[in-house]
């Protein structure tokens, strides 16, 4: 996870400029979801995940809205930090995870285990989110 960590800002510069050269941040995305859907099949093909597949129709729908999600965070993480910085945008979008991550925890929701909101968390949820003002006013 800490290297899935590491490459989101990658990702997010990487996707920033080639929107920037190419001059337009949707069709970076379009462009980065053709690259990561041929990894993803070249993936699922190596490992013998293709016939789970079939099953993937009988799904309740909601389960497919993380790819709306997904589509959501590439446009605009690539269209907000060529604008705002990157270290500003992956700030804000860290403090977002930490904040709807514990929202999740405390009510279990989604299907997650159940982990309060304790006063360490709390103050933690708020040092992140001092962290956010004091790089935005830096």
């Amino acid at each position: 996870m800490l290297a899935a960590g590491i490459g989101i800002p990658v990702l997010a510069a990487l996707n920033a400029q080639l929107g920037g050269r190419i001059g337009s941040p949707a069709a970076a995305a379009v462009i980065l979801f053709a690259v990561a859907f041929a990894g993803a099949v070249l993936t699922m093909l190596a490992t013998g995940g293709g016939g789970a597949l079939a099953s993937a129709p009988g799904q309740p729908p909601k389960l497919f809205l993380a790819g709306l999600l997904v589509a959501f965070y590439v446009l605009s993480i690539t269209w907000v930090a060529p604008r705002f910085g990157l270290g500003n945008a992956i700030t804000c979008v860290l403090l977002g995870q930490l904040i709807s991550a514990a929202i999740i925890d405390q009510f279990g929701l989604l299907g997650a285990m159940m982990r309060q909101i304790t006063p360490m968390r709390g103050l933690g949820l708020g040092l992140m989110a001092l962290g956010v003002f004091f790089t935005q006013r830096g």
